[in-house]
């Protein structure tokens, strides 16, 4: 591996206060997800149907290297695209993660930043956010995505129509974030596995008024049914340093 490839394995944690983070998840058929996934992956399914394409919109606060003080550390909006994945570890365990389509944030140090440690293939893009009463707007036109969507009493919040889970129980598996996040680099045959780690994570389900991203028509053409919305806020978190594993196929 070389010293770029090197650096980009996530080589050392990173440590960050969440002041919000935003879920879109949506459900596109398996055969469709299946081709958008690295050999070494495998598809996480619900009802054997169903693979799912997240969306999450991070507000970030005091991002710095692990151990680092507070004031050292930078505030971003980030914004993730991911897929819902399984790996088996060269030990043999089943790891239930997420794949890294690609990034965007709000601020090119974060661009900059996070292309030379990750391969999590950042943008930047323009970010606007705007509240009446209740009602949440996120939308760029970089981005060519909004989100809209209303806090409000969670008895009182119902899952989009057209979602194929059940109940907010059956969605809260697939609203992330889970334990791994995954990257795979084809040419040397293997998979970055990078650990998040939280205190507390309780997610709480929010009514979508409004949902378009450009990038989600493009990736399944135009085939993904809206599937739930969770928020949660104030939570610590921490990003282990990248595990790097040879993989077989």
């Amino acid at each position: 591996m070389n010293i770029f490839k090197k650096l980009q394995s996530h080589p050392f944690p990173v440590e960050a206060f969440f002041n919000k983070s935003v879920v879109v998840t949506c459900a596109v058929e398996k055969s469709i997800l299946e081709k958008l996934i690295p050999a070494p992956l495998q598809l996480d399914t619900f009802q054997n149907n169903w693979g799912f394409v997240a969306m999450a919109l991070v507000e970030t606060q005091n991002l710095r290297p692990k151990g680092f003080p507070a004031f050292l550390g930078n505030d971003f909006t980030l914004i993730g695209y991911r897929i819902f994945v399984r790996y088996t570890n060269e030990k043999g365990k089943s790891l239930r993660g997420l794949f890294i389509l690609k990034s965007e944030t709000d601020k090119r140090k974060m661009e900059f930043l996070g292309n030379i440690f990750t391969n999590y293939k950042y943008e930047t893009i323009d970010i606007q956010n705007t509240t009446r009463q209740n009602s949440i707007l996120f939308q760029s036109k970089l981005g060519g995505f909004k989100i809209q969507y209303h806090e409000e009493d969670v008895s009182n919040i119902v899952l989009p129509s057209n979602s194929p889970f059940a109940d907010w129980k059956e969605a809260r598996r697939f609203a992330g974030p889970l334990p791994f996040t995954f990257s795979v680099d084809d040419v040397n045959r293997e998979v970055i596995i990078v650990e998040g780690k939280r205190s507390f994570w309780e997610p709480k389900p929010i009514q979508i008024q409004d949902f378009s991203c450009k990038y989600i028509n493009q990736l399944t053409k135009n085939q993904f049914q809206l599937a739930s919305g969770f928020i949660v806020k104030n939570i610590p978190y921490e990003w282990k340093a990248g595990k790097i594993e040879a993989y077989r196929i």
